[in-house]
């Protein structure tokens, strides 16, 4: 192995990394060496708590309260934590909607209309925004979609529909953006035990959830920590070649 640098100049800038699998991400990136910007959307809380835990490794850290409808406001977003940090070496979309499990025929309109602005819409205004940044950086993104993308789930199209589109950006950028040295790779994760598993369990009968589990093929479900670790390999530079990809992080969900 060589002693190169794991990211370049800057900072990751964390979407969403205030949840439970952003959090879990912000802090691996910090013990693997890089300063972390995040967002939130209402838990400054917790969002605060991530920041003093990753200061606490002696890394730089900030929280920025953020909207991702907001054009202009993710697009200044983007600008002040390329200044605070200097660059932008990794952008990692770690956002996930709170969703009303529906089929389809049942879904409000209205809701799907506020989950495709915050998930897919919102994706894009960071994205287009955070380019310029990670060109200068020849640095990466990683996105956090579904392992609904290749065994549907029932009742789940709410979720699946804007993480679909999200991997066909990553597609797109691996694409458009090699020339600059810019990766783009998703994780289409299975259950993940935390964060919007837990809300969404809530909704679910103990049966629902027990045969969730016995669909995997490991028989259990996945942790935040195995995603983070994921997350960061296809951050810094030992994933310096893969890219266009979606890796799968479902526990064998999808076999």
């Amino acid at each position: 192995m060589t002693d190169r640098p794991l990211f370049g100049e800057g900072a990751a800038f964390v979407i969403g990394g205030s949840g439970g699998v952003g959090q879990a991400i912000c802090q691996a990136l910090a013990e693997a060496g890089a300063n972390v910007a995040l967002t939130y959307r209402s838990n400054e809380e917790k969002a605060r708590g991530v920041v003093r835990a990753i200061e606490g490794q002696g890394r730089r850290a900030a929280a920025l309260a953020l909207d991702l409808t907001d054009r202009a406001g993710t697009a200044a977003a983007v600008a002040r934590v390329a200044s605070e940090f200097e660059g932008i070496h990794s952008l990692v979309l770690a956002t996930g909607a709170d969703i009303s499990m529906s089929y389809t025929a049942e879904i409000d309109p209205d809701e799907w209309d506020r989950t495709i602005a915050g998930d897919l819409t919102g994706s894009f205004n960071v994205l287009r925004a955070a380019i310029p940044h990670l060109r200068a950086a020849r640095g990466a993104v990683v996105a956090i979609t579904s392992a609904g993308l290749v065994r549907h789930p029932p009742k789940d199209i709410l979720s699946v529909v804007p993480k679909a589109g999200i991997e066909a950006m990553m597609r797109g950028i691996a694409r458009e953006e090699g020339r600059w040295g810019v990766r783009a790779n998703a994780i289409a994760l299975g259950v993940i035990d935390t964060g919007l598993f837990h809300r969404l369990e809530q909704r679910l009968s103990p049966d629902f959830v027990e045969a969730m589990r016995r669909n995997t093929a490991l028989r259990r479900f996945g942790t935040a920590d195995e995603v983070a670790d994921l997350a960061v390999f296809l951050a810094s530079a030992r994933s310096g070649f893969i890219t266009g990809q979606s890796i799968a992080l479902d526990g064998g969900y999808s076999v």
